[in-house]
């Protein structure tokens, strides 16, 4: 899936591992250097130890394309991503393979602030907009969404950024913008 996903990106893979010290994640990086070698030997990939990983993601974010890890690696480092735009509530995710996939925003449920309009939905948003992408081959539908709450984005974030919008009135901007570019 990785490899796919970079096809239709700009052709890279960086896997995460740490085959160094783990007799997994070196099984992890053969199956992966084999199946690059076999089937995707268009790809570049390269390989980073987790702890390497999270410090250039953090460092220079925009030089990755397409990162695989296990769901261990990705959900530490995913969350760690989230100090870069400030919130957990912005980031997606998807975790993809065999013909099922499972998106959500990578935050938890935050019981604390249920019905509260307090949840920032852009994680939410954004992650079924990776559905139609990757789930559903419907490109255009989710480049129309992430530009909608983009634009929402930059006329009124979501309270926890600063902005005056809770959950309803950001969701309904990024719904009256859907429409008005469905209108256009």
């Amino acid at each position: 899936m990785a490899f796919e996903t970079a096809r239709q990106r700009n052709g890279r893979v960086t896997n995460v591992d740490k085959a160094n010290v783990l007799d997994v994640s070196q099984f992890w990086r053969d199956v992966l250097v084999d199946l690059h070698q076999r089937e995707f030997s268009d790809i570049e990939l390269d390989h980073l130890y987790v702890d390497n990983a999270a410090m250039q993601v953090v460092r220079d974010p925009r030089a990755f394309d397409v990162m695989v890890m296990g769901n261990l690696f990705g959900d530490i480092l995913s969350d760690l991503a989230a100090v870069i735009p400030g919130s957990l509530g912005l980031l997606p995710s998807a975790s993809l393979g065999g013909t099922i996939g499972l998106y959500e925003p990578i935050h938890g449920s935050a019981p604390d602030i249920a019905g509260k309009n307090l949840a920032n939905p852009v994680g939410t948003m954004l992650s079924a907009a990776m559905l139609l992408r990757y789930g559903l081959n419907e490109g255009a539908a989710a480049a129309d969404l992430e530009a909608a709450v983009q634009a929402a984005m930059a006329d009124d974030p979501t309270k926890d950024l600063g902005g005056s919008r809770g959950t309803d009135a950001f969701t309904a901007a990024v719904v009256e913008l859907i429409e008005a570019q469905a209108l256009a």
